[in-house]
């Protein structure tokens, strides 16, 4: 809700004669203002340790050497897509929450890997399904929305969703009461520089959720990057805005793609010299 200057610097036109711009913008005096992340609410990530000698400053934050400390992002079975696990109630049009407002799921998500190996309960062992997302920013609440910046890493969002399940069957049941140590992740270290990086192995989130887990014998302490009450407060804010009749849940229009490729982004065709 704090102004905030801006300065526009443009090219002459016909049709636009302004070279120059200023003024001060609120999200109340302006048109539009919607948010749109390109991927969210992860189906299951990685556990991100550093076996290395010195600090790592990774988009999981600060990882310390010699297996100083592990971290992770999903909440396991708290986590929307690992209670969805095959993508049968969310998809394309499903109304969520959304930092506070009401939003929808608008696409895939950017690195949206559904053909991810999976156990026999359908969760996958590593990062799955992603979602694109879209909602009202002026509805939007600073609780639930959040900047924030990554010591020597860069900056990032910290975004409140929450999807809301009908219950349709008994396999939407058995899919929700899936226990934390029945999911698991890879346990991934940072320090090796290359794109497909080796692991200890996998964990479940029980284990993780402990505060510690045990790599090659030793114990590493280990916590969430995602905030576990600030979790359970979206879905109670949630649960009372549908029981208030203020949330209506929405059939998808179209399913997600559950049978997207992931298409390393190595060196295709010719590269350009800048010298």
């Amino acid at each position: 809700g704090k102004p905030v200057q801006v300065r526009a610097l443009g090219q002459v036109t016909d049709c636009y004669p302004r070279a120059s711009f200023e003024t001060t913008i609120t999200r109340d005096t302006i048109n539009q203002f919607y948010l749109f992340n390109p991927r969210n609410a992860y189906q299951n990530f990685i556990v991100g340790v550093n076996g290395g000698d010195r600090p790592l400053f990774t988009y999981l934050g600060p990882l310390q050497p010699n297996l100083g400390n592990a971290v992770y992002s999903s909440l396991g079975a708290m986590s929307p897509l690992l209670n969805d696990p095959d993508l049968q109630l969310i998809g394309i049009g499903t109304r969520i929450f959304l930092g506070g407002a009401q939003g929808y799921i608008t696409w895939e998500g950017t690195q949206h890997f559904p053909l991810q190996k999976r156990q026999p309960n359908r969760t996958p062992i590593g990062p799955a399904a992603t979602l694109a997302l879209i909602g009202d920013a002026k509805q939007m609440n600073s609780k639930w929305v959040r900047g924030c910046y990554f010591k020597n890493y860069g900056p990032s969002l910290m975004l409140g969703v929450g999807i809301p399940f009908p219950v349709l069957n008994e396999t939407v049941v058995a899919n929700c009461a899936v226990s934390d140590k029945k999911i698991v992740a890879p346990v991934v270290d940072f320090s090796i520089p290359r794109r497909v990086r080796p692991t200890f192995g996998s964990v479940s989130y029980a284990q993780l959720k402990t505060g510690r887990i045990v790599i090659e014998g030793k114990p590493v302490r280990a916590a969430p990057l995602a905030s576990m009450f600030l979790s359970r407060q979206v879905a109670l804010e949630l649960k009372q805005q549908i029981e208030a009749g203020q949330f209506t849940l929405t059939a998808p229009v179209a399913p997600l793609p559950a049978d997207r490729v992931f298409l390393p982004q190595d060196v295709w065709g010719a590269q350009v010299r800048l010298d």
